[in-house]
């Protein structure tokens, strides 16, 4: 999807081409993302552009830029995986990359988590500040205790209707896409009351080792009783966690030896998403799916 101020083949700058994100700009992109230290394996990018729509900034055939973003129905997206090569930085590639996202997203609400670095770039196009993503990782120091069974049990495909539901009270979105990718590929968990789910978690390979989330839940304990769930199937795996700094969780976090390593702030252009509770999220997917 490409607006007319952005066709295919765009000169940016000089010999600099930007490109609609295809499959072939994968290896690229993982090369600048690793320029960064940011811990994508080739998977990782590669399930997002499954997923998603994005543009890359290409020179001499070498991808020194890239931007992608996710639709949630027709009204609302997420973005991320914005990154210029650090030799490229300073001269608007960043600027172009994100004009030619938000012509492509258009007119949908659009919600990302900006770098302290980003900030600025986001403002300048309208994004406000709606709140901060804490990220917890590391190796539990001790092997968590599994949760009863007839409190947390694992995800069957005969849950699914009923996660949809929790997410969409929780987000304000319809995500059925990206749930059923997820649901397909990692470990799910259902926390259950009187046989009715009210929560879930989901637990998959990403970066270092494993990412826990999303996590939607009414509580902080129950949040807190999904993610020992995920954390007893793992052992003694690296593990990342990315929560809201609302969640009440991170002090049990960097107890059980997750460690706070990093934030970024949430930001949002356009109407916000409803909500109608009482299950919230209280880990994300990644920093770019939200």
């Amino acid at each position: 999807m490409t607006s007319a101020a952005y066709r295919p083949g765009d000169r940016v700058n000089q010999d600099v081409v930007l490109l609609p994100f295809a499959r072939a700009h994968l290896e690229g992109a993982l090369k600048l993302s690793q320029e960064m230290s940011w811990p994508y394996r080739f998977e990782d990018w590669d399930f997002a552009l499954q997923l998603g729509h994005g543009f890359v900034l290409q020179r001499a055939g070498v991808v020194i830029g890239t931007a992608a973003w996710w639709p949630y129905g027709e009204t609302h997206a997420s973005a991320g995986m914005i990154i210029i090569a650090k030799a490229a930085q300073g001269r608007g590639y960043g600027a172009r990359l994100m004009d030619a996202l938000l012509a492509s997203a258009y007119p949908r609400t659009i919600t990302l988590n900006s770098t302290a670095e980003g900030i600025m770039l986001y403002r300048r196009r309208g994004f406000v500040p709606i709140g901060v993503i804490h990220q917890h990782q590391g190796i539990c120091e001790e092997r968590q205790k599994a949760p009863p069974s007839s409190l947390v049990r694992a995800m069957a495909a005969s849950d699914f209707e009923a996660i949809m539901r929790l997410d969409r009270e929780a987000t304000g979105l319809d995500r059925q896409r990206m749930l059923d990718r997820l649901v397909q590929s990692a470990d799910g968990y259902v926390l259950q009351r009187d046989g009715i789910p009210s929560g879930y978690a989901i637990s998959r390979l990403f970066g270092r080792g494993h990412v826990i989330g999303p996590v939607v839940a009414e509580s902080p304990t129950d949040a807190r009783t999904l993610i020992e769930a995920a954390l007893a199937g793992l052992g003694r795996a690296f593990v990342r966690i990315d929560t809201s700094a609302s969640s009440q969780l991170g002090e049990w976090l960097e107890a059980v030896g997750l460690q706070q390593v990093g934030d970024a702030t949430t930001m949002l252009l356009g109407t916000p998403p409803l909500s109608t509770g009482p299950a919230r999220t209280f880990a994300i997917a990644n920093q770019s799916f939200g």
